[in-house]
């Protein structure tokens, strides 16, 4: 364990992911996303605008009724989470936003009465002064605040838009009709500014906002991903202060800083995206893309890898005799490291809560919270490292720690295979937990068939070989499969009825989760081009027959109904007026083809019950 630069290349990589969580859903035509949750998302878009009189600018939002803004301070989980839009220009000044009235929402959770904006709604900001009508008009509109569906909200977040326009009589101005007014019940700008060294409340905010953080980062310590790794730190710490208080202090401030180190880079990349983007980083959501999180299944599996010894992370006596203690200071730094991205699948409701916040402040603000997360998780180590007494009070090392560490080992793969669990979905799942295999197998390669005694040449022979199983193994396993331009029916035997009785060849997929044939049909023949336009030519009925399980009832019908002994895959063709066609194990794309292309007649209309299927011919 006295090096582990290893561990802390996966953990950046790993961070590297995090900029997948920009992706967005595309907004109506002309509409800007804001925000959104899955299929559920809210767009706006600014235009002119007149209301009763008076000229200004409205901000025009368009969404999912299930997503919900809050209205006011008072409904906000958090002061400044509440709809907020801010209009600015340097050519004229705006007076207040006026909203619609709030709808009336009960939060399934607590049961509380909120004021909400829900679905389609605009909201005005007024001229406060009249702007030169011959000049053009450049505004500036900030759109921050969260929303909410019945199930899940979304992270804080802050938009800018521009608009640009002549405000003269010719202008494409907006009559608005609703009834808008002033907001009541909150304030409608942001919470926690520190522009105004005379403001108390604000600087209070900000204050005990920073001080969560501290105490989000130490909570991280008791999330289950990460303990684990925490006995394993306090081992070292023992090992080493036995040999010199400057040794242990070295190993320990090296732990303290990687930890760290993984939030001021985590702080960066939120910086980043923040200023470019105007996304926010979501622990959460960061489950939400696959190769996130297939990455840290990776970097977790091999972490366990290595406290079982199947990959031993040493180095040659004469390396080791010549860099004293620089090897241990970059083993403690990359373990520290690790340890903070091993709280990321883990994360508390704490942890979240202070993160989305901090990237709804300024950049600053934003980067100091975040470190300072990262300085509570330090923090108890810190304590044992200045306080050597501490150490004196812990379990003496010996065999047990040895069995503890490889305990931990299976602990850590039993996590990496509970998130593939939780997060992926099945068909990736499946690929990724056999890729888990291949690159463990790949990994006892690295460690465990040569050493350093080994003759250079043999070493990094066999280590290439390793490494290109694992790469070659993760082109084959780990990338999505292409969706299939097939529209897959369920099998149901009373569709297939139908769909016969009325003239239409149906093709029956006979297919199990567990069956890799099946996977190389579905590769081979139906992603082919030419088989999805003879299906959709020839009007074909595509069903999906699952028999992963016993109990399903294209399991029964396999045997039942068409007479097979239960193997797959199986591909049946029942074309009006001809016996069952059948294709078993693997096949090519043209053999399904050919037997496409004896289907007379296509058909994209369905005969009425009881029609001969030839009739219209």
């Amino acid at each position: 364990m006295n090096n582990l630069k290893r561990p802390f290349i996966v953990g950046s990589v790993v961070l590297l992911c995090f900029g997948l969580c920009a992706a967005q859903d595309p907004a109506p035509q002309g509409f800007t996303r804001i925000l959104g949750i899955d299929a559920d998302i809210s767009s706006v878009r600014l235009l002119p605008a007149k209301l009763d009189g008076l000229e200004g600018i409205v901000a025009q939002f368009r969404g999912s009724e299930d997503l919900h803004y809050y209205a006011t301070m008072d409904s906000a989980p958090v002061p400044g989470f509440e709809l907020t839009v801010i209009a600015s220009s340097d050519q004229v000044a705006f007076g207040e936003p006026l909203f619609p009235q709030p709808a009336d929402f009960r939060d399934p959770l607590s049961g509380e009465r909120l004021d909400v904006f829900e679905g389609n709604f605009d909201v005005f900001i007024p001229f406060k002064g009249q702007p030169d009508p011959t000049k053009p008009l450049d505004v500036k509109v900030t759109v921050s605040g969260q929303a909410c569906t019945n199930e899940a909200c979304t992270p804080p977040t802050k938009k800018g838009l521009v608009l640009s326009f002549t405000p003269g009589p010719a202008a494409p101005w907006t009559t608005i009709t609703a009834d808008l007014t002033p907001r009541t019940g909150g304030t409608t700008g942001p919470v926690a500014q520190v522009s105004d060294p005379n403001n108390n409340g604000p600087t209070y905010a900000l204050a005990k906002y920073l001080f969560l953080a501290v105490i989000a980062g130490i909570s991280i310590n008791l999330m289950p991903c990460v303990l684990p790794i925490i006995p394993i730190v306090i081992m070292r710490l023992l090992e080493h202060s036995k040999a010199s208080s400057a040794k242990r202090v070295r190993q320990g401030i090296a732990f303290c800083l990687g930890i760290i180190l993984f939030f001021v880079a985590f702080a960066a990349l939120a910086g980043i995206l923040q200023a470019t983007t105007g996304a926010v980083l979501d622990l959460n959501g960061l489950f939400r893309y696959p190769p996130v999180t297939i990455g840290l299944f990776l970097a977790i599996t091999l972490f366990g890898l290595v406290m079982l010894d199947v990959v031993p992370l040493t180095l040659p006596s004469g390396v080791a005799n010549r860099q004293s203690s620089g090897v241990g200071v970059a083993g403690s730094l990359g373990t520290g490291f690790f340890a903070a991205v091993l709280s990321i699948p883990c994360s508390g409701a704490l942890l979240a809560f202070v993160l989305v916040w901090a990237q709804t402040q300024p950049i600053l603000v934003s980067s100091v919270t975040i470190v300072l997360m990262g300085i509570g998780m330090a923090l108890p180590y810190a304590v044992i490292i200045l306080v050597p007494g501490l150490l004196d009070r812990m379990p003496k090392p010996g065999a047990w720690m040895e069995l503890f560490k490889k305990s931990c080992g299976f602990l850590l793969i039993f996590i990496a295979v509970k998130l593939g669990l939780a997060a992926l979905p099945k068909e990736r799942l499946l690929n990724c937990l056999m890729y888990g295999v291949l690159f463990s197998f790949c990994v006892w390669m690295w460690g465990q068939w040569v050493n350093f005694a080994t003759p250079t040449g043999k070493r990094w022979t066999v280590r290439g070989v390793a490494a290109t199983l694992a790469v070659l193994g993760a082109f084959w396993l780990l990338p999505a499969a292409a969706p299939t331009q097939l529209q897959w029916q369920p099998y149901d035997a009373s569709v297939i009825a139908a769909a016969q009785t009325q003239g239409q060849s149906v093709l029956l997929k006979f297919t199990a989760d567990w069956c890799t044939n099946c996977k190389v049909v579905e590769k081979r023949v139906f992603h082919d081009d030419e088989i999805v336009e003879l299906m959709e030519a020839k009007n074909v009925l595509a069903i999906k027959a699952d028999t992963t399980t016993h109990d399903l009832a294209a399991t029964a019908a396999l045997k039942d109904t068409y007479g097979e002994a239960g193997n797959v895959p199986v591909t049946i063709l029942l074309i009006p007026a001809k016996e069952p066609i059948k294709l078993r194990g693997i096949y090519r794309a043209n053999e399904l083809a050919e037997l496409l292309g004896t289907i007379r007649q296509a058909r994209s209309w369905i005969k009425p019950l009881g029609q001969h299927p030839d009739s219209a011919r």
